[in-house]
Parts: C-alpha cells; structure tokens; sequence
C-alpha cells in the first residue's frame, strides 16, 4: 500500500506519495488519499508534495481530479507541489495544470496555502480611542 507520510502545517495537511501513479499502483494511491479527504473542509488544504512520484499517468490524474472534486464540495482547498520535469508536462499536456493550484516547491505552497494573521491592532487604525 501507498503511504503518504502526513504532516499537518498549520491549516494545511501535507502528503507526500512516492512511486508510480498508473494502472499498476492506482488502487493504493486511491485508497491512501481517500482516508484524508473527509478532513479537508472549509478553512483546511490538502498539499500533495509529488517531489518522490517518478511518473503519473491518466489513470493517476483521474484520482487527483475526483479528490479536488471532493474536497471543492466540502469547502477545502487542494494544492499540488514540487513536480518533477516529466509529472510536470504530463499535466501540462493535459491541461491538469488548468485545474489545480501547482506550486514550484513546497515552502512556496505552504506560504500561499497558510495565510498570514494579522497581529496589528484590533480596534483599527489609529489605536485605540
């Protein structure tokens, strides 16, 4: 089976698969992702750092479009970081690039994908009254 290794980050939870997503190890990579999608609802993300899958294939892209579809009807947010050059043109000839947030690395996604708080004052500018 398909391990992940989780890691929470703040708001975001960061898996990272390592392998093949094709035919021959979809059923796993399915069937890992799917205990993490429930938690993934409003103000949460799913990172998927790919920095260790070697290849995905059609199969791989169809589990990753009906897993952002969940996590989009639960109010959550899924992201995709650190592709290697060839997962990379494999979403780029298909066009998955289009319907992911794709990140060159995983800082730069836990950056946008973690929001700063403000820590200013709460009573607004000027201080307060």
């Amino acid at each position: 089976m398909m391990e992940f290794s989780p890691q929470q980050e703040g708001r975001v939870l960061v898996l990272t698969p390592a392998g093949r997503v094709d035919q021959a190890h979809v059923d796993d990579f399915q069937l890992a992702l799917a205990g993490f999608l429930p938690g993934c609802t409003a103000g949460t993300a799913l990172l998927l750092d790919l920095s260790k899958v070697d290849f995905i294939s059609s199969i791989g892209l169809r589990a990753l479009m009906l897993a952002i579809r969940q996590i989009k009807a639960q109010g959550g947010r899924m992201a995709l970081a650190a592709l290697s050059p060839l997962v990379r043109e494999v979403f780029s000839i298909s066009r998955f690039d289009m319907l992911f947030e794709i990140f060159p690395d995983r800082a730069g996604a836990l950056a946008a994908l973690n929001p700063p708080t403000s820590s200013g004052p709460l009573d607004g500018p000027g201080g307060a009254a």
